[in-house]
């Protein structure tokens, strides 16, 4: 591995491990066992680092989820939902520097306009990956209308219950509590 795929690995392991502000140029070098100058020359800076880690870690975690949350042998889209969100909420709990990271990452991209379009490009793929996996159909066969509609309102759940698990992970809602809530603003809605 050179130096520039080391810098990558290093930068996510820090990212796992102190997140995204508290990763240093010095933490990052160490963990790829590079000079700090290397960064400078790979990437330009340490945040042009871990921007690209951190967007390949969410790429990877996407990636991962869709292979771990395959539809029951039963085919029940209950039981798939349920253990979609049991995932959720246990990686947001057992990760929460990675979750500020990603967070983080949305701060950067309001004062650095180039992290924008990326930033774009990777929720449009995470709508359509979400509602790939709640479909159960490959990702080139979401119609566009169930991206806008179940991609886009459970990546707005997601992102509401990773909040408040960052936020106050004591009270923060259980799987249960979500998929009951769910169910209870569906009655509402009729």
């Amino acid at each position: 591995m050179g130096n520039r795929e080391a810098l990558l690995v290093g930068a996510k392991e820090c990212l796992r491990e102190k997140g995204y502000d508290r990763s240093t140029v010095r933490d990052i070098a160490t963990a790829a066992g590079v000079s700090m100058a290397a960064i400078g020359y790979h990437y330009g800076s340490r945040e042009a680092l871990l921007n690209q880690a951190l967007f390949e870690i969410l790429d990877e975690w996407g990636d991962s989820m869709g292979r771990a949350l395959v539809p029951d042998a039963d085919g029940s889209a209950k039981r798939h939902f349920e253990r979609m969100w049991e995932s959720l909420v246990a990686d947001f709990t057992a990760h929460p520097d990675l979750w500020l990271a990603s967070v983080e990452l949305f701060m950067q991209a309001r004062r650095r306009p180039e992290l924008r379009a990326p930033l774009a490009a990777g929720l449009a793929e995470g709508r359509r990956g979400m509602a790939a996996l709640l479909r159960s159909v490959p990702e080139d066969e979401v119609p566009e209308d169930s991206v806008r509609t179940i991609g886009s309102v459970q990546m707005a759940l997601m992102s509401g219950v990773m909040i408040q698990c960052l936020g106050d992970p004591e009270s923060a809602p259980s799987a249960a509590e979500v998929l009951q809530g769910l169910r209870d603003l569906a009655d509402l809605a009729r």
